[in-house]
């Protein structure tokens, strides 16, 4: 029997995992047809079928299962082997992926990233505004030239759990208070107790059925009966809103220094405090620029967290 091909390999993987053949083709960035050829290719070598081509999409034979199973553990090695080789690099040159949240890189990215920049030209940072905790361990694309398609090699989060087998370090804590527009009729304008806020303010709020942040299981629970006026998704779309003076809004503090126009009215919320992280997969740590960046930036901003 010939030898079997990786690249055909990887095409039934994407299958498997997707599904179906379109599925399959957006997650590798090809066509339609190049993943049908691949696939038939693939069972001609083998002399069996691997999937049943049904209405639901396509589902693996017991010949296909047997393989996928084979071609997960390839994949998993390979990326062993790319991340083992990546950790090995030891220049302060080449790309640089860094995941976090849009606020984060608003208000506490640009001038730390600034000057990481200036002292290293030879390395090309790519921020990546995402929500979500990456797990570095895995790659979302399997083709070494695709780069843009890889996922993060440092993430910066704000939140009160990672994932355990990535490392780093917690930079310091995110505060957060209740804002209003500064001099806004019907507004406080001074620090109020809490209860006085919820009970009397008209409030600018998160999503209704938002859960997966501290501060949407926070506001669940605090505004059952509070008067909410708008709700936004996210924190710049707060700070938009408390900026018309319709009522008052969770920050966090580190927000202050680009909205002078908003005052605090309240002390900070030890409820909806979050860490901060630096991380990266224990494969990648030794990198010369994962290393750099995460020595340089991570103590910049763990010194504006302080402030």
């Amino acid at each position: 029997m010939p030898e079997l091909d990786w690249s055909d390999l990887r095409h039934a993987l994407a299958i498997g995992n997707a599904g179906s053949l379109a599925g399959a083709a957006r997650q590798l960035g090809v066509n339609h047809s190049t993943v049908l050829r691949r696939l038939d290719a693939l069972e001609a070598r083998l002399g069996a079928r691997l999937f049943e081509r049904q209405r639901s999409g396509y589902q693996p034979t017991e010949a296909g299962l047997m393989l996928l199973e084979q071609a997960r553990r390839m994949a998993d090695q390979a990326d062993e082997i790319e991340r083992r080789v990546l950790g090995r690099d030891r220049e302060l040159t080449g790309p640089l992926r860094v995941t976090t949240a849009f606020v984060v890189m608003e208000h506490l990215l640009p001038q730390p990233l600034a000057d990481f920049a200036r002292r290293y030209p030879g390395i090309e940072v790519e921020v990546v505004e995402n929500a979500f905790l990456v797990d570095l361990s895995r790659r979302s694309a399997r083709d070494a030239q695709a780069w843009s398609r890889l996922e993060a090699d440092v993430a910066l989060r704000l939140s009160p759990h990672v994932a355990e087998h990535l490392v780093g370090r917690q930079l310091g804590m995110s505060q957060c208070r209740i804002y209003a527009l500064r001099a806004a009729a019907g507004l406080p304008q001074s620090v109020q107790p809490l209860p006085v806020l919820l009970r009397d303010a008209p409030w600018v709020a998160f999503e209704r059925d938002a859960t997966t942040r501290v501060y949407d299981r926070w506001m669940r629970q605090q505004l059952r009966e509070a008067n909410v006026r708008i709700r936004a998704d996210i924190f710049n779309a707060v700070a938009s809103l408390l900026h018309t003076g319709i009522g008052v809004g969770l920050l966090p503090t580190f927000m202050e220094a680009k909205h002078p126009e908003l005052v605090a009215v309240s002390e900070p919320i030890p409820e909806v405090a979050v860490p901060v992280w630096m991380l990266t997969h224990p494969d990648l740590r030794d990198t010369a620029r994962v290393r750099a960046f995460m020595h340089d930036v991570g103590d910049a901003l763990a010194a504006r967290l302080k402030e």
